[in-house]
């Protein structure tokens, strides 16, 4: 069969360890960083990874309506809350506005987020806040649906998170941001041990974003 036949299934594939979180699992090849990023690479792809319940089954609706599209749904296993701000509907759109304190859509800071991640740049958030900031928080879940409108163009402090690669964030974050990430292989301990070791902590956000402002 012809590699274009199969990007032409409406296929749903459901991904479990997406990355570093359940490190003690197994050994390393439990985390696969690079994973997502060649996913988001894959032509007539929709790459997901939702952040709770309302973006798992906002990506789950959208993905039995494009018959033509295949879709990877990559999910972690982590207990993690219901998070506010996030919505089937808001799905759709790839990038969703989840919270924002600013007004006249200029927040001083956007703060992206994916997954499991999300919850730690609305954590940072609220910490940037304290100190008299504005911060948007975007839960980026499917670059493909992605709509430009949750980025204006006139805020270039954004600071990305992801246990994943940062490879392609740079076209997201622009050329003033900065990415949070794994760009090297995982390891095998408790998923709080390996998150401080990699920098991927409500710390590293606020003081890439501070780093901005």
């Amino acid at each position: 069969m012809r590699i274009s036949s199969l990007s032409e299934a409406g296929v749903i594939y459901v991904m479990t360890h997406d990355s570093i979180g359940l490190g003690e699992d197994g050994p390393t090849t439990h985390q696969p960083i690079e994973h997502i990023a060649s996913f988001r690479a894959m032509p007539n792809t929709l790459m997901f990874r939702p952040t709770d319940g309302n973006e798992t089954a906002g990506a789950y609706k959208i993905s039995v309506t494009k018959r033509k599209t295949p879709a990877i749904l990559a999910l972690y296993r982590q207990n993690l809350p219901q998070l506010p701000g996030t919505s089937i509907e808001g799905v759709e759109k790839g990038g969703n506005t989840i919270s924002d304190n600013s007004s006249g859509n200029n927040p001083d800071v956007i703060l992206i987020g994916t997954g499991s991640e999300l919850e730690i740049a609305t954590q940072a958030a609220e910490v940037i806040m304290k100190e008299g900031k504005t911060v948007r928080v975007v839960s980026f879940v499917c670059w493909e649906l992605f709509e430009e409108s949750v980025l204006p163009s006139g805020v270039s402090a954004r600071v990305s998170i992801e246990a994943a690669s940062t490879f392609g964030w740079g076209k997201i974050y622009g050329g003033r941001g900065k990415s949070i990430g794994i760009n090297s292989f995982g390891a095998s301990a408790a998923a709080p041990l390996l998150s401080k070791e990699f920098g991927i902590t409500v710390e590293a956000v606020v003081d890439a974003a501070k780093s901005l402002l």
